[in-house]
C-alpha cells in the first residue's frame, strides 16, 4: 500500500478541479481525501497500490480538470496518513 500527500498549485480552484480528482480517483480505485486550500491550492491525500497512485498522480499532474492547469505538484509520502474506505472531496 502506497500512501502520499500533494499540495497542487495552480488553477485548480472554481474549474472543477476537487471533483474530476474524485472521479479519477474513483476509476483507479484509490482512497484518500482532495481539498481547497485557504492559498489558492489544493491538498490531495491518496492511498492504493503502487501502480495504481503512480498512475493517480500522473493524472493529477496533467490536470483531471479541462479548465484546470496545474503548475506545480509538492508530493510526500504519507505512511501515517488515516485509512479511509473511499475517496472524499471535503468542504
Amino acid at each position: 500500500m502506497k500512501k502520499v500527500k500533494m499540495n497542487v498549485q495552480g488553477r485548480v480552484q472554481g474549474v472543477g478541479f476537487r471533483y474530476m480528482t474524485k472521479i479519477v480517483a474513483d476509476q483507479l480505485g484509490v482512497t484518500g481525501t482532495v481539498k481547497n486550500e485557504e492559498d489558492g491550492s489544493v491538498t490531495i491525500e491518496a492511498a492504493g497500490e503502487e501502480e495504481t497512485i503512480d498512475q493517480f498522480i500522473k493524472e493529477v499532474k496533467q490536470s483531471p480538470s479541462p479548465s484546470g492547469h496545474v503548475q506545480y505538484v509538492d508530493l510526500q509520502e504519507h505512511p501515517m496518513m488515516e485509512e479511509r474506505k473511499k475517496f472524499d472531496v471535503i468542504g
